[in-house]
């Protein structure tokens, strides 16, 4: 049974088309990487899937549900981690985790103690001010306020650019288990690890989504990238 139904996503701004036609499937377990030159479109469209942007035309279904029509839908439903900070800078790291858990069932006691947090190692960074943490941290920091609510999709926006070799290891690390919980996750990415953990690769090429089998290296797309749309 498919988690995620997409069918002939478009958006358009004015007569500008950044995205046409974009289908796809999803089930629990599955992570779909999503590859594709810088401004080929991958944000806008992972902006769709998270609600933080509207569609303008085509079909969206979680579990079946239309969240489109359900305005607490995504928030209950989906983690999203853009490539930009989500976090509040002048917070420490448990102020920021504390707005996000304020409605989990989760225990954010518990999960510093034993769950993602310690494991990403946040827990000795929790009085931290949010700007003057590493960006690995950051980006540590804002997976675990994504998935505070336990969402069953993680729509990940080039979670591993910039950072050191060991934060795209845990990254890489808690995606499979993720997975492995039944999660299903949605990335965007040129990092060979992450796209490693991949089941169903796609290239996104002005605005058109394609299959790629999920075994493709980025070696052999680069001849194949390119157009600039958002």
């Amino acid at each position: 049974m498919s988690i995620i139904e997409v069918r002939n996503i478009a958006k358009k701004y004015g007569c500008r088309e950044i995205l046409r036609n974009i289908s796809f499937d999803a089930a629990s377990g599955d992570c779909v990487g999503i590859v594709g030159a810088n401004g080929c479109g991958k944000s806008t469209l992972l902006k769709i899937l998270s609600g933080a942007l509207r569609p303008s035309g085509g079909t969206l279904r979680y579990k079946g549900e239309n969240p489109l029509a359900h305005k607490a839908f995504f928030g209950r439903y989906i983690g999203y981690v853009p490539q930009e900070n989500p976090l509040f800078d002048n917070l420490t790291a448990l102020d920021n985790l504390k707005l996000w858990y304020c409605d989990s069932r989760h225990s954010l006691k518990d999960d510093i103690k034993n769950g993602v947090i310690a494991d990403f190692g946040i827990d000795r960074y929790l009085k931290t001010t949010v700007r003057n943490l590493s960006g690995g941290m950051k980006k540590r920091l804002s997976i675990a306020c994504a998935i505070a609510k336990d969402p069953i999709v993680l729509i990940l926006d080039e979670p591993g650019a910039s950072l050191d070799i060991v934060c795209k290891e845990d990254i890489k690390k808690y995606m499979r288990r993720y997975l492995a919980g039944g999660g299903t996750i949605i990335i965007a990415s040129h990092e060979e690890g992450e796209l490693s953990v991949c089941t169903k690769m796609y290239l996104m090429n002005g605005g058109v989504l394609g299959a790629l089998p999920s075994d493709t290296r980025l070696s052999d797309l680069i001849g194949r990238m390119g157009g600039i749309n958002a």
